[in-house]
């Protein structure tokens, strides 16, 4: 009985994981596509103003424009296309800071919890130190040292968040260290490094991959946040966190500016959350 009671509990898991796996990766794989194909498939050019086309609503709407399927904002720029173009911005910060993110902080926390010893405790002083910063006044600092721009934006991600990472992946190495398979492989002649490797980062995966999923939703909203207070790339250029803070200013009368690219980056956050969730249930070795 319980070993039923086991196989359903892993069944219904494994079921769940593959219905986020695929609702989640789906809205990504089209978030991707949109950005990819922004220049060819928006229907205009997301900086053309035309102030007789401002607050147009979407088309589904009395008093709408045909080509412009959400709308127009205060300016007149269609809402469609400048959410096409700025998931270019979102998910090149969400790849490049995520991946930055995880390679440094996973490899400082797997020598950090594997290695223990003088390592383990200057690794950790760091991190300790690290996280005593504010960590949005750092980022408004680093900014504010750099100068807006999307190099500043990734390097202010990376250089806070690295401590998530290092954090977790640590105490995971010292749990994954602990086990009898570790102490089977070093009593065989394995190195310290190679055992780390070949033994533990493989345990310590599913970990990492979650992590890195949640990391590149946060920094999406992060750079949502840094555009919403004028501090990530130039004000003319499309970003979902722009599009938000202008259409904070004229919800009343044009409530479309703000919900949508509201939508789209509230959606784009889940589905980076729920992909990581899937990605662990499908692949951990521990369900499996």
């Amino acid at each position: 009985m319980a070993r039923q009671a086991r196989e359903d509990t892993r069944g219904a898991l494994q079921q769940s994981a593959g219905w986020r796996l695929w609702l989640s990766g789906g809205w990504l794989g089209l978030i991707a596509m949109a950005a990819l194909m922004a220049p060819w498939i928006a229907p205009q050019d997301p900086l053309a103003q035309d102030l007789f086309l401002g607050r147009l609503p979407p088309v589904w709407l009395a008093g709408s424009e045909p080509g412009h399927w959400l709308g127009t904002d205060s300016l007149g720029r269609d809402v469609l296309s400048r959410i096409l173009h700025g998931a270019r911005i979102a998910l090149i910060v969400a790849l490049v800071a995520g991946t930055l993110t995880c390679v440094i902080g996973a490899v400082l926390g797997l020598l950090a919890g594997f290695l223990r010893g003088w390592v383990d405790v200057a690794i950790s002083r760091l991190i300790d130190i690290w996280m005593a910063f504010p960590p949005v006044l750092f980022s408004i600092l680093l900014i504010a040292v750099l100068g807006p721009g999307l190099f500043s934006i990734i390097l202010a991600i990376v250089v806070i968040d690295w401590t998530r990472f290092a954090r977790v992946v640590r105490a995971e190495a010292m749990a994954q260290g602990a086990m009898d398979y570790v102490a089977s492989a070093q009593v065989a002649g394995r190195g310290r490094l190679s055992t780390m490797a070949t033994e533990i980062l493989p345990n310590v995966l599913p970990t990492i991959v979650v992590l890195l999923t949640l990391e590149m939703g946060i920094a999406v909203i992060v750079e949502a946040i840094l555009s919403f207070v004028n501090l990530s790339i130039s004000t003319d250029d499309p970003t979902w966190g722009g599009m938000i803070a202008e259409g904070r200013t004229s919800v009343h009368q044009a409530w479309w500016v703000l919900v949508f690219p509201l939508i789209t980056l509230f959606l784009t956050v889940l589905a980076f959350s729920q992909l990581g969730e899937g990605l662990k249930d499908r692949y951990d070795p521990v369900l499996r």
